[in-house]
């Protein structure tokens, strides 16, 4: 998660600054940047370019360490990358300038020819001559690929015969020749045994001792595994990595090389670095045995590539609507699949490092095939879709591929505001109390099935939302349901449609049951049709539980 503060000095760039998700220091700009310089990985700052650049300069030291900053004039018209362009800025900027309706500024080379940075490609750490070799890619030169652990990069495309080189390895390499790019898959896993009363001083110094025994860089370090009494030990919790933690039984049935009866005795399995190390490679072999420390034990394993489908929900679309977790799951996949259309509606989060993938509507099951491809050879995946995934969406077409199909990927479902949710809170809270969703498509759900249920929820008097509730070549069906409902609901029944939620051209509209025109609808369109306990007050509607009553 990428940590990110604002700093404004003016009243005018405190209300840009207060439009934005992040905590906003205000007051004197110099002590507010000194302050954030090591604890945050972007600054924002509501200046001119002129005076960011006079003010971080002193704290400049190198693009590895200092934070990304970029400027944003106090009218809000421009956001401008000044430094760590790479190391988050160009996205964050994009995604600002969305925010605040302003064109975002990059200048860095690779950007501004739609070329993937080595630096900037989501799941690597690049070490070794990685500008230098941008360079030659600038030029038209095609870099040699050596992947020997199998790890998937993307653009493949783009690498060719050399001279220069992008190696893909989590050995230890000699990382200062010219045109030679090392990559850092995350790769290894290290199993950590401790005692109680060890140190994060003690258990860091254990853990890079045995990467350096195995001749192994720390920045392929991706996981550390260890026994469940261990997972919340401040000494493992500090080497600031995403830990997996077994039960003793899970831990004792793995075959290790070094079993010990003591440590079986004190903890109930015979092995707990190796054990775990292992557990965790998901089936890749141990690297490096046991190594034993004065308090700390630590094996290093390395797992086999691995990929992730994670299926996305964006919202109604706009940037503001559009949850954290679904931004950062498309910004750390490395291949992005959906409707062009979605596609263009999170063009702020994706970066030229990543393969995007774009398919005309209608074609959902093309594209769940795809992300599935995509995952199995080893990509992180982000499959896009509007609202929420798991309602009217991919993610139980994604499901229902991997049952039908007997496929076993890790998959995650990310969810969004789907289009009741979203359309309700325009109109006010019609869905207070109990609803229903009901799609009025029929070209996957016979229509005497949808006209049954639509008379069920009417009969039991919930508010219903109707998705998909018309089109060109489905101009009829909303009428029938219209007909449907005045047969149980009286014409003053409160009715709310949204048109574009989200878009710059959203419309609401509230009328009622009677009055309403179906003819105002079209697929863009979310109708809410009340209970008889919704009210209308002014434009808003609301179905209330009965608080005052």
């Amino acid at each position: 998660m990428m940590r990110v503060v604002s700093v404004a000095r003016t009243a005018a760039g405190r209300r840009l600054a207060e439009r934005l998700p992040y905590p906003v220091e205000v007051g004197e700009a110099s002590a507010a940047i000194r302050h954030a310089w090591r604890e945050v990985d972007a600054i924002i700052v509501f200046l001119a370019v002129g005076a960011t650049v006079r003010l971080i300069a002193p704290h400049l030291r190198s693009k590895q360490s200092d934070p990304a900053v970029i400027a944003v004039d106090e009218s809000g018209e421009t956001v401008v990358v000044i430094v760590g362009g790479h190391h988050g800025g160009n996205q964050l900027a994009t995604e600002v300038a969305a925010l605040l309706g302003a064109s975002p500024v990059i200048t860095t080379a690779t950007d501004r020819r739609k070329l993937p940075a080595l630096d900037a490609i989501p799941g690597f750490v690049a070490e070794g001559d990685y500008r230098g070799v941008a360079m030659r890619m600038l030029e038209s030169e095609r870099p040699l690929l050596q992947s020997p652990l199998g790890w998937p990069v993307p653009h493949a495309e783009r690498f060719g015969d050399g001279p220069s080189k992008v190696i893909v390895t989590d050995e230890l390499a000699d990382t200062g020749r010219e045109g030679v790019c090392v990559l850092r898959p995350p790769s290894l896993v290290a199993g950590v045994g401790c005692s109680s009363d060890a140190t994060p001083e003690e258990v860091e110094a254990a853990v890079a001792t045995a990467l350096r025994r195995a001749g192994l860089s720390r920045k392929s370090l991706a996981l550390i595994a260890t026994i469940d009494r261990r997972a919340e030990h401040p000494a493992i919790m500090a080497l600031a990595l995403p830990i997996r933690a077994f039960h003793p039984d899970s831990l004792a049935i793995v075959q290790v090389p070094n079993p010990s009866q003591v440590v079986a005795d004190a903890v109930g399995t015979p092995s707990v670095s190796e054990a775990a190390a292992l557990r965790a490679a998901e089936g890749g072999p141990l690297l490096l045995a046991k190594q034993t420390f004065q308090k700390v034990t630590v094996a290093i394993a390395r797992r086999p590539p691995s990929g992730h489908l994670a299926v996305v929900g964006i919202g109604p679309g706009a940037p503001e609507e559009r949850t954290f977790r679904a931004a950062i799951a498309i910004r750390n996949a490395q291949a992005i699949v959906g409707f062009s259309g979605y596609l263009d509606l999170v063009g702020d989060l994706i970066t030229p490092a990543q393969v995007v993938q774009a398919f005309p509507i209608g074609a959902e099951i093309d594209r769940v095939a795809h992300a599935v491809a995509l995952t199995r050879a080893g990509y992180r995946v982000a499959l896009v879709s509007s609202g929420d995934a798991g309602v009217y969406a991919l993610a139980a077409l994604v499901f229902e591929h991997l049952h039908t199909t007997g496929t076993e990927i890790d998959v995650e479902v990310v969810p969004g505001v789907t289009a009741a949710l979203s359309g309700a809170a325009r109109l006010g809270a019609p869905l207070g109390h109990d609803h229903v969703a009901i799609s009025l498509s029929d070209l996957l759900t016979p229509w005497e099935l949808i006209k049954e249920r639509v008379a069920l929820a009417a009969k039991g008097d919930f508010v219903i939302t109707f998705y998909n509730p018309r089109s060109a070549q489905r101009s009829w069906q909303l009428g029938e349901v219209l007909d449907i409902l005045a047969a149980h609901r009286p014409p003053a029944t409160p009715v709310g449609t949204i048109r574009n939620i989200g878009r710059p051209d959203e419309r609401v509209s509230v009328s009622t049951l009677g009055e309403f025109n179906p003819e105002s609808v079209d697929m863009h369109t979310t109708v809410i049709v009340g209970s008889s306990r919704t009210r209308q007050y002014g434009n808003h509607l609301y179905t209330p539980r009965g608080y005052l009553l």
